[in-house]
């Protein structure tokens, strides 16, 4: 499984910081048909995400296309167990993305509805918050 971080940032750790608010953009589909949309605000892992687009391109089977619509850019530091305080900001462990709520994560076209909803609860079940299924606007159900 390819581990999805940055070719490049300007700065390898980066502060905590607080996950408030709704999301500012990127609440609406953009590019397919059907999505997946964050109901609750969160954390999710690079590995968490490739598992999630993993499940849709299975059940996809090879058919329709998919947009992920979020790139994890914040870096997760930790410690080494048993480590006394002090000593520096520990190494980075793994990359994720800060999820707000209506945040759009996956979307998909080329598919009948059925299909699209089936593969984004199985993405869904791979996610750590609750999402809801979406369909834009005009988009007849098969």
């Amino acid at each position: 499984m390819a581990n999805i971080l940055p070719a490049k940032t300007k700065y390898r750790k980066v502060h905590k910081g607080r996950n408030r608010g709704m999301a500012k953009g990127g609440d609406t589909i953009a590019f397919g048909d059907f999505a997946i949309q964050a109901l609750e605000r969160g954390k999710c892992s690079a590995s968490q995400l490739e598992a999630a687009r993993v499940a849709i391109n299975r059940h996809f089977k090879r058919r329709g296309k998919v947009w992920m619509r979020v790139f994890p850019q914040k870096s997760v530091t930790k410690k080494p167990a048993e480590t006394r305080m002090g000593k520096g900001k520990g190494a980075v462990e793994y990359w994720c993305v800060i999820v707000k709520p209506a945040t759009i994560l996956f979307e998909a076209s080329g598919i009948p509805e059925s299909m699209a909803r089936e593969a984004m609860r199985l993405a869904d079940g791979k996610l750590p918050f609750k999402c809801r299924f979406v369909v834009r606007e005009g988009v007849e159900s098969l």
